[in-house]
């Protein structure tokens, strides 16, 4: 639905053809019919941006993790089916991973039938595996933690394993050589001299919960506040309006930009959680999107790789502990980069070759 899904995929084929091999992205949401695809995503991006109590409440009836009968996501997967089986034997396909829970729920359903004839490695980019990543027909999950995969194993019996978030191996470079950093401090010092810069971020959408409260209040308190709001030009120009506040639109230097930074505030877990978390910058999450996000910001805060501000004086006591360089700050760090572990495409490619001439497992 939104740009980490991308993200993800976009990396995991660059690395794929740096072993010399090849992959192709495929949106879950084209293979769709009669236009259900951006139907989906339209109502996904309405309901988190205008209406969060309904996405909430989609969430606890489809998508919650935890035991109980609920809608499956299986019926709309199977609109899919045959594009992917066409698609997967047109190229020739030694494996397909899903990024997204839909294509889990897809592959799922046409691997437990004998229609897709290569394996289904999902890679779980959540840190909470919610029931609709989870079907028993999948061959293997690959996840974030060693408690996300202990999770996905109970739910299906398939085998799980942790290898860590993916990331563009430019946001695990040191600081000091990170391009782009050192002419990113020299703009927050122009905008903020002397303010220790805090990321925050609200997703490709610029979805976030009184975002111009939270940043007020880091302005008054001596940070510079530095606002990821994608692709909303609304929202960018509202913020920049906020005395002390630098409001950024579409940043295509990542990397660069959290090298330079001293903490993100984080409200999804997502995409830009994990890229933090490999820069070595701290991360506090604060006001999380319902749902997923609110389930994931709890869920690495419980690792020890993040923070949980329930509120205003949190957030500041987090940040009062994690900007200024000290034990407090360099044992997020390391915890945060003790997650990355091995590589999903290496894996991914190993589970294919040894389950690639199974049998299917029935009706799943």
């Amino acid at each position: 639905m939104g740009a980490g899904h991308d993200t993800v995929a976009a990396e995991l084929v660059r690395r794929a053809r740096e072993r010399g091999g090849d992959a192709v992205v495929v949106d879950v949401l084209t293979l769709l019919p009669y236009g259900l695809g951006g139907g989906l995503r339209h109502f996904y991006r309405g309901s988190v941006r205008h209406f969060p109590w309904a996405y909430a409440a989609l969430y606890r009836l489809f998508l919650r993790p935890g035991p109980g009968r609920r809608p499956s996501g299986t019926p709309l997967a199977r609109l899919a089916g045959d594009r992917l089986s066409r698609l997967a034997e047109r190229t020739e396909a030694d494996v397909v991973v899903p990024v997204f829970h839909l294509g889990a729920q897809l592959t799922g359903h046409l691997r437990a039938r004998g229609l897709l004839p290569v394996p289904s490695a999902v890679f779980v980019i959540d840190f909470v595996a919610h029931r609709q990543w989870l079907h028993p027909g999948n061959d293997h999950y690959l996840c974030l933690t060693d408690e996300s995969a202990r999770a996905a194993h109970r739910s299906t019996g398939v085998p799980a394993l942790a290898c860590g978030p993916v990331v563009d191996p430019a946001f695990r470079t040191e600081a000091a050589e990170a391009p782009g950093a050192a002419e990113w401090r020299r703009r927050f010092a122009r905008h903020g001299p002397g303010r220790p810069p805090v990321v925050l971020t609200s997703g490709a959408w610029g979805v976030a919960s009184h975002l111009d409260a939270t940043v007020r209040l880091l302005a008054g308190h001596g940070w510079l506040p530095v606002v990821l709001c994608g692709a909303d030009e609304r929202l960018r120009r509202a913020l920049s309006r906020v005395p002390g506040v630098l409001a950024l639109g579409w940043v295509t230097d990542m990397p660069g930009l959290l090298h330079a930074a001293r903490a993100l505030v984080d409200n999804a877990a997502g995409q830009t959680a994990v890229q933090a978390l490999a820069a070595g910058l701290p991360v506090v999450g604060h006001r999380p999107i319902p749902g997923h996000g609110a389930d994931g910001v709890r869920a690495m805060a419980a690792l020890g790789v993040s923070e949980a501000a329930a509120d205003d004086t949190e957030l500041l006591a987090a940040l009062g502990r994690l900007t200024p360089d000290g034990p407090a700050r360099r044992e997020r760090i390391a915890a945060g980069r003790a997650l990355f572990r091995d590589d999903p495409v290496d894996l991914a490619l190993g589970l294919a070759h040894r389950t690639r001439a199974r049998p299917s497992r029935g009706s799943g």
